[in-house]
C-alpha cells in the first residue's frame, strides 16, 4: 500500500493542501525521497518526467524553509525551461500558501523588472531557469547568501541543452551549509560529475520504470501536404478512441486545436501558457472521453498519465530520437499497444530518415491525403505490403 503524506512526516497544513487537490498517497518517487529530504539529507533521485518529482523535492523544501525568517530567499529550484518553471511554481504555490512560504518564478522571455520587484517584495523560494538567474545575480538584484536548499531538476535535460556550465556557475556561488537535491532521468557522465562536486554523501533513490521500446508500438510515417495536415489529423482522430497530437510550439498547439474543432473533432490544447486549472480540466475531459484529441507540447505532456491512448501523432517532427520515444510511449502505457504516426512534409524526409536510423526503424514514408481510407485504421494497415 502506498504511504500517506502524513506517514512520511509532511506537516498537517500541507497534507490538507495536498488532499484538497486529490493527493492522498505518495507516488513511488515521493515515498522514496521525502523522508530523507525532510531529515536534511542530500538526495540524488533517478526518475523520469511525469513520475511525481515536483512534489518529491517541493514538499521537503517548502516545509523546511517555512520555519526560517521571512523575506529572504532560502530555497532555489533550477529547471531547464520557462514552461517547467511555471509548471513547478503552480504545483508548489498551494503548498507554500498553506505554510506562509512565498514563491516566484524567474525565467527569460518575461519582464525582468517585474520579476525583480516580486523578489524585492519578499519571497522565500525561487524557481528559476539558469540564464535569467545568472542575469539577476550579476546585477545584484537577487541574493543567494541565505539559501539553504538547492534543487536541480531535470539535470539530464540541462546537460542536453548545454546549461550545465550555467548551473555550476550558480552552485559555486551558494556558500555555507546547504542541502542539495538533484533529480535526473540519467545519472551518468556529466550528471555524475555534478553529484560528486555538489552533493555531500547523497542518499540515492531510483524509481525503476520499464523503458519504452520501439517494439511496443506500430510506427507509421506519412508524407503529407501542408494545407492538408489538419484534415489528416482529423481523419485519424475521428476513427480512434483517444489521440494525443504533439506540436513543437504552443502556437501550433492552439492553431491545430482550433482547426480540428472547425473540422468537427473535439480537441483541446495543453501547454505551458495555460493555467494549471485549464490543463487539468482539459486532461480530465480527455480521460473521461469528452475530448477526442489532446494537442500538447512536450513539456505539458509530462503531466499526462492516461491509459488507452491508441494513437500518438507527431504533427511536428521531434528534435531527437529520445523525444520521439517519450512522445510515442504515451500509446504504450500500462502494457497497451498503439500506433505512433509521424506527419512528414517534403522538406523533412531527410531528417525523418536520420531519426529512423537512430531508432533502428526501417519504415517507408507513404504519401496520403486526408480522404485516404487507410487513415481510419493505421494499426491494421501494413505500409510494407503496399
Amino acid at each position: 500500500m502506498p504511504r500517506t503524506f502524513a506517514e512520511l512526516g509532511v506537516a498537517a497544513p500541507m497534507v490538507a493542501s495536498l488532499s484538497a487537490r486529490g493527493y492522498e498517497t505518495a507516488f513511488p518517487v515521493q515515498e522514496l525521497t521525502i523522508s530523507d529530504a525532510l531529515l536534511g539529507r542530500d538526495v540524488c533521485g533517478k526518475a523520469k518526467t511525469g513520475s511525481g518529482k515536483t512534489l518529491a523535492f517541493g514538499i521537503p523544501a517548502v516545509q523546511r524553509i517555512s520555519e526560517l525568517p521571512k523575506g529572504n530567499v532560502h530555497a532555489l529550484i533550477l529547471v531547464p525551461t520557462r514552461e517547467l518553471a511555471t509548471q513547478v511554481l503552480e504545483e508548489l504555490a498551494p503548498l507554500g500558501e498553506s505554510v506562509g512560504v512565498r514563491l516566484a518564478a524567474i525565467y527569460g522571455g518575461a519582464d525582468m523588472d517585474r520579476q525583480i520587484k516580486q523578489v524585492k517584495d519578499g519571497v522565500e523560494l525561487i524557481v528559476a531557469t539558469p540564464g535569467r538567474m545568472i542575469d539577476l545575480l550579476d546585477r545584484g538584484e537577487v541574493s543567494v547568501s541565505q539559501v539553504s536548499h538547492v534543487i536541480v531538476d531535470e539535470a539530464d535535460r540541462m546537460a542536453d541543452m548545454g546549461f550545465l556550465p550555467q548551473v555550476e556557475w550558480i552552485l559555486r556561488r551558494i556558500d555555507g551549509d546547504h542541502q542539495t537535491l538533484l533529480f535526473s532521468a540519467t545519472l551518468d557522465g556529466a550528471i555524475d560529475g555534478l553529484v560528486r562536486r555538489y552533493q555531500r554523501d547523497p542518499v540515492r533513490h531510483e524509481v525503476v520504470e520499464e523503458e519504452v521500446t520501439v517494439e511496443q508500438m506500430a510506427h507509421r510515417f506519412i508524407a503529407v501536404h501542408q494545407m492538408d495536415m489538419a484534415k489528416v489529423v482529423a481523419s485519424i482522430a475521428k476513427h480512434a478512441n483517444r489521440t494525443i497530437v504533439f506540436c513543437n510550439t504552443k502556437r501550433n498547439c492552439d492553431r491545430l486545436a482550433q482547426s480540428l474543432l472547425d473540422l468537427g473533432v473535439d480537441a483541446e490544447p495543453i501547454h505551458g501558457d495555460l493555467r494549471q486549472r485549464q490543463r487539468e480540466k482539459a486532461l480530465a475531459a480527455f480521460s473521461g472521453g469528452d475530448v477526442e484529441a489532446l494537442i500538447a507540447t512536450d513539456v505539458a505532456a509530462r503531466g499526462i498519465h492516461v491509459d488507452d491512448v491508441d494513437v500518438v501523432v507527431h504533427y511536428d517532427v521531434p528534435d531527437d530520437h529520445k523525444t520521439y520515444l517519450h512522445r510515442s510511449g504515451r500509446t504504450a502505457r500500462a502494457g497497451g499497444t498503439g500506433v505512433a504516426v509521424s506527419l512528414v512534409l517534403w522538406n523533412q524526409e531527410l531528417d525523418v530518415k536520420r531519426l529512423q536510423k537512430r531508432l533502428g526503424l526501417d519504415e517507408p514514408i507513404v504519401e496520403m491525403f486526408s480522404n485516404d481510407p487507410r487513415l481510419h485504421d493505421l494499426f491494421a494497415w501494413n505500409p510494407s505490403a503496399d
